[in-house]
């Protein structure tokens, strides 16, 4: 996991070669930033950037070997290496020299640290090259972070800034800001900036500094209406409305919402575990998992009456004017009954 690695880096433990792989690109960002951090030496003339699209793995070796002036070591970022993944070769602007590649991993430069990026979802375990860069490198994998290891990178973020933050606040941070890593490292340091550097992000403060995104509010919002809590849906309804969402675009994420219900209740029939739930319906597995413990929801029956309901009242919001905030407000105050 990342968090191991740059506690590592951290304490100047510093490896020859990084081998970054995934679609989370602010984990790039992050590994980057820690290892400037610690190399304080580091100026711009030693930090180098390749890209591998562009440019012949051979310039990255080359430079590795070439002695840093005046500096104790140079960073190489050496981006986009796509010969580590599956491709057409027609389609290859380069030719790069994998064998010189291979020759060099077993004894990389003492005087540079080589950071070799490739941001794809997957790599192709059959290639030569890929087998030895995974045994050679220190591996970083970039994935989309959840459960427990959502929660610790946010504690460890919050923690690297001076501050403190609970598990059950963390969970918070997510239900309210989403999972994505660059939101909630922008949040997490508006609030220690809030805090001046120190003490402990409460639930308190994360209601006061961060914003919910649409997004989210809706999932709280139909959670609470299939949970036939009328209250708690009018109050979340009239809060989107203050923010300027529009009863048009509600009703279809509402509708949305119901429809996923509906897909990952057939598919936890069918014996599916969270994982390829997610990938089959192409959704992020933090919202699948909020739903396959949400003991509330009612019947795949009952969640198609109500997708046929939100269906009439797009017809209605589309074709009539007035109030039509007051349409989808009815809808909430109707009885649900599973």
């Amino acid at each position: 996991m990342a968090n191991a690695i740059w506690k590592k880096i951290a304490a100047g433990q510093i490896d020859p070669v990084y081998l970054l792989t995934g679609l989370e690109q602010h984990i790039f960002d992050t590994t980057v930033n820690r290892l400037k951090k610690a190399m304080p030496d580091l100026d711009e003339a030693s930090l180098i950037r390749f890209d591998l699209e562009e440019t012949p793995v051979e310039a990255v070796i080359e430079e590795a070997d070439t002695l840093p002036f005046l500096q104790e070591r140079k960073l190489i970022i050496a981006g986009n290496a796509n010969f580590l993944k599956a491709q057409d070769k027609s389609r290859e602007k380069v030719t790069h020299n994998l064998a010189m590649l291979e020759t060099w991993l077993a004894n990389p430069s003492p005087t540079a640290v080589v950071v070799f990026m490739a941001p794809y979802e997957k790599l192709d375990a059959r290639k030569r090259i890929t087998k030895i860069m995974k045994e050679q490198a220190t591996v970083i994998e970039a994935e989309r972070l959840q459960g427990k290891d959502l929660i610790a990178w946010i504690q460890q973020e919050a923690s690297s800034i001076g501050t403190y933050i609970s598990a059950d606040d963390a969970q918070l941070l997510v239900d309210m800001a989403g999972d994505q890593l660059l939101t909630l490292a922008t949040e997490i340091n508006k609030m220690g900036t809030y805090l001046n550097g120190e003490g402990e992000i409460t639930a308190s403060v994360i209601e006061l500094l961060v914003p919910r995104t649409p997004e989210m509010d809706v999932f709280r919002l139909t959670d609470a209406y299939v949970a036939g809590r009328v209250p708690d849906t009018i109050s979340i309804y009239h809060d989107l409305l203050r923010n300027g969402e529009e009863p048009i675009m509600l009703t279809s994420l509402i509708a949305s919402q119901i429809r996923l219900m509906i897909h990952v209740g057939t598919l936890r029939k069918k014996g599916y575990h969270q994982q390829q739930i997610a990938k089959t319906l192409g959704v992020h597995p933090y919202r699948v998992k909020l739903m396959m413990e949400n003991r509330q929801i009612p019947q795949a029956e009952r969640l198609l009456v109500i997708l046929d309901k939100l269906a009439e009242i797009d017809y209605k919001l589309k074709s009539t004017g007035g109030k039509r905030e007051r349409v989808l407000e009815l809808f909430f105050m109707e009885p649900l009954r599973k």
